[in-house]
């Protein structure tokens, strides 16, 4: 595999790596995260500031306790001086002087510790109150980006551009086209059906031909039983006008009939 090729696909990894870091990323995560390092800083701060302070007070006790030495290696000698014991009066001293040198050194070093603490008294104060601030502005740029977030989210489902209003509407899209396929298709069926290119296994179907005999066949049965019906009506008629005629004249011959019993005149 040429060179090329592999700078073009380390390229391309990089790149969708970087895409996929992108969309994975959350500043409102990265922004906690910047704060708890920094509160983590200032703890550790606040540790040493503690650390110096015990130091020197360390130091300020001992400085105490060996200011006490010497001030009483200096009254024993005081007393040995006054009882002619000058001996040890001068040893005394000699001890008092010893101590005394490490009282310097200890001096030396407690204004050392104490220039320290109050170094890092100030850096832990300067640093709280940057902490304090960048809190404050993490919470506003949290609450604006959320605000933005859901501002965008709501205008994408208005727009319909959102991945998941893009998919209701790939669904609706598909179920359209689905829809009209299976309408096309029904319809071509029923046009083969009815032109006669396609067999109806259950026999209903029939073409244009059949149908127009068939209609033609009724039609002319109609026209026969109409026919009839009025050949058996012109019958009829004939009959009950003669049966009418025939007692009419029955009637006129026939002397009328007189109700009720006939009396003889006497």
């Amino acid at each position: 595999m040429s060179d090329g090729v592999m700078k073009r696909m380390g390229m391309i990894f990089r790149a969708k790596a970087n895409k996929a870091l992108d969309r994975a990323e959350d500043p409102r995560e990265t922004l906690d995260y910047s704060y708890q390092k920094q509160l983590e800083l200032l703890q550790k701060v606040r540790r040493g500031v503690a650390d110096v302070a015990t130091s020197r007070k360390r130091l300020e006790l001992q400085l105490n306790q060996l200011q006490g030495q010497s001030a009483k290696l200096e009254d024993q000698g005081r007393k040995a001086l006054a009882l002619g014991r000058e001996d040890l009066a001068r040893e005394a001293l000699t001890r008092r002087s010893a101590l005394q040198q490490q009282v310097t050194d200890l001096e030396t070093q407690h204004q050392t510790l104490q220039g320290e603490e109050e170094k890092l008294t100030l850096a832990s104060q300067r640093l709280q109150a940057k902490v304090d601030a960048f809190r404050t502005k993490k919470e506003t740029i949290k609450a604006t980006y959320t605000a933005a977030q859901a501002q965008t989210r709501i205008g994408e489902a208005f727009s319909g551009i959102s991945e998941e209003m893009g998919d209701v509407g790939m669904a609706i899209q598909r179920a359209e086209d689905k829809t009209a396929q299976l309408q096309a298709r029904a319809g071509a069926i029923d046009e083969l059906m009815a032109s006669g290119a396609l067999d109806d296994p259950s026999g209903m179907a029939k073409d244009d031909i059949t149908a127009e005999l068939d209609r033609l066949s009724g039609g002319s049965d109609v026209e026969l039983e109409l026919q009839r019906m009025k050949a058996e009506l012109s019958g009829g008629s004939s009959a009950g006008q003669q049966a009418i005629e025939s007692g009419q004249n029955g009637a006129a011959q026939s002397p009328p009939q007189q109700d009720g019993p006939r009396f003889d005149k006497q």
